[in-house]
């Protein structure tokens, strides 16, 4: 779901005012050094066996899904100091990307519970499987939980209007605006 090297004007932004929000667009080499700190936190639990590692990885997808990268450390790490060493942004809309975190705490608070009820094998199932999500993001680019997204979308269960960008290229690329087919 990328959408190139656009400035966030070229897009139709929402940002939130306050503390609660996520911001609309993302700038997509953050999301893929977010994706690459989850990726090491779920393996450290998947293989490793490191339970407490829950308790950082849970709260981190939690406060990006409530607040973007205001309250994620990882977040706050990723938006201001790594992503400005990739060079130019390259931003992309920002629901999809809240729905893909959305997924990580539904992943991770599942693991957290199952590490909680003495089911440690189970838990590490379950994060492994978010490793390997994460790891697709962050390595490939590919944002599994946005292509949940778009299926959705597709199918009405979420509405155009969350996402008017994602739908209509226009938005997101310029040159197409105008042009009709």
């Amino acid at each position: 779901m990328s959408s190139g090297n656009h400035s966030p004007s070229e897009l139709t932004t929402s940002e939130s005012t306050g503390i609660l929000g996520f911001p609309n667009p993302v700038n997509e080499k953050a999301a893929r050094v977010v994706a690459a700190g989850a990726t090491l936190m779920a393996l450290a639990v998947a293989v490793l066996g490191w339970g407490w590692v829950l308790i950082p990885l849970t709260y981190g997808f939690v406060a990006r899904v409530l607040t973007g990268p205001t309250l994620s450390p990882l977040g706050r790490f990723a938006t201001e100091l790594a992503a400005p060493h990739l060079g130019p942004a390259k931003y992309t809309p920002g629901p999809p990307k809240r729905f893909a975190q959305a997924i990580g705490v539904v992943f991770s608070v599942s693991a957290s519970i199952l590490w909680l009820v003495g089911l440690p094998t189970a838990a590490r199932v379950v994060v492994g499987l978010l490793a390997a999500a994460a790891f697709l993001e962050s390595a490939l680019g590919f944002c599994l939980g946005c292509r949940i997204f778009a299926v959705l979308m597709r199918l009405g269960v979420i509405p155009e209007e969350v996402c008017e960008e994602c739908n209509d290229l226009s938005l997101r690329i310029p040159s197409l605006a105008g042009h009709s087919e």
